[in-house]
C-alpha cells in the first residue's frame, strides 16, 4: 500500500473499497474481505445505510481499529442536525471516532453542517474533514466560513474526465481528491481505450489495474467498489508497477471532459428530502 499525507498531517491509503449499493449483508462480507486482503481504507456513509454492516465487517476482520481509515458521509437530511446526526453514525458504525467524515450532497444547511464536523473534529470525534459532490463555487462558499480546510473533496474522476481544472483550485488548500467512478461507470469504451490495453500487456495487468494505478500516480485516492473477492484482490493489487512519465501523459490524452453524473438543481432538492431508514440495518 501507498499512502497519501494530507493538508493536516494525517496520511491515508491511496485504495480503499466502497461499500455504495450494498446491502448490510454484502457490505459487512465485502469490508471482511477487503481487510483479511490487505485493504486499510473502508468508505461508507449515512446514505447507503449499511454503516452497522461496515462496522460488523470490521470487528470480524480482527484488523485493529486504529490500523483502519474509516469514512463516512452525512446525508442532507440531517445537516440541520449535525451534532447529533454525527453521534449517531459513531454509534451505527461502532466506533468514537471516524477518520474522515464528508457532507455528501451540496444542498441544504452545508455550511452550518461544516461547523458542527469542525466541532466534532475539535472534539476527536473525527479526524479529517471533506466535501463530497461539491462543485467549485460551493465549496468556496464553505471554505470561505471554515476554520479547518478540508483534506478530501471527493468527486467523479477517470481518465475521461480527470478534474484538471478542481485539482488547479484545490492544490492551494492542500486538498487532495478521492475519486468515485473510477472507472467511468465501468464504461467498456474508456476502459478498453488502446493505450490501457497496451499498457495491461506491458506490464501483466488487466486495463482496470492500469487506470487504478494512474489514479493513485496522478495523487487521486480511489475506492472501487466490489461484492466479488477476487475482484476486490485485484484492485488494490496496484503496486508492483509504476507508470512511465511518457505513459502519464499518453494517459492525459484520454481526457474527453466527459462525466456520467451530473446532479439538476431538482435533483438536489430530492436529496434533501430523502431520509435514510436506517431501522433497515439489521
Amino acid at each position: 500500500m501507498e499512502y497519501i499525507t494530507l493538508n493536516n498531517g494525517t496520511k491515508a491509503p491511496l485504495c480503499g473499497i466502497g461499500t455504495f449499493l450494498m446491502q448490510p449483508a454484502e457490505a459487512e462480507q465485502a469490508v471482511y474481505d477487503a481487510l483479511s486482503n490487505g485493504y486499510r481504507m473502508i468508505d461508507t456513509a449515512n446514505a447507503y445505510m449499511n454503516e452497522r454492516a461496515v462496522g460488523r465487517g470490521m470487528k470480524r476482520s480482527g484488523v485493529k481499529r486504529e490500523d483502519i481509515y474509516l469514512i463516512t458521509k452525512l446525508w442532507p437530511s440531517v445537516y440541520a442536525d449535525a451534532d447529533k446526526a454525527i453521534d449517531e453514525t459513531l454509534s451505527r458504525l461502532g466506533t468514537d471516532y471516524v477518520d474522515l467524515l464528508f457532507l455528501h450532497q451540496p444542498v441544504g444547511d452545508y455550511v452550518g453542517a461544516y461547523k458542527a464536523m469542525e466541532r466534532a473534529a475539535k472534539a476527536g470525534k473525527v479526524r479529517s474533514l471533506g466535501l463530497s459532490n461539491f462543485p467549485e463555487d460551493k465549496i468556496k462558499e464553505v471554505v470561505a466560513a471554515m476554520e479547518i480546510k478540508p483534506a478530501f473533496v471527493q468527486v467523479e474522476a477517470h481518465p475521461y474526465y480527470p478534474q484538471t481544472a478542481l485539482k488547479a483550485y484545490l492544490k492551494p488548500m492542500g486538498t487532495a481528491v478521492m475519486a468515485w467512478y473510477p472507472l467511468g461507470h465501468g464504461d467498456k469504451s474508456l476502459v478498453n481505450e488502446d493505450v490501457f490495453t497496451k499498457l495491461a500487456q506491458k506490464y501483466g495487468k488487466s486495463n482496470a489495474q492500469v487506470i487504478l494505478r494512474w489514479h493513485t500516480q496522478v495523487g487521486d485516492v480511489v475506492i472501487p467498489g466490489s461484492k466479488n473477492v477476487d475482484h476486490i484482490r485485484d484492485n488494490i493489487n496496484i503496486f508492483d508497477f509504476t507508470l512511465t512519465d511518457d505513459e502519464l501523459a499518453a494517459i492525459a490524452k484520454v481526457d474527453q471532459g466527459k462525466r456520467y453524473y451530473t446532479a439538476s438543481e431538482e435533483a438536489l432538492q430530492g436529496y434533501l428530502q430523502f431520509a435514510p431508514d436506517f431501522n433497515e440495518q439489521p
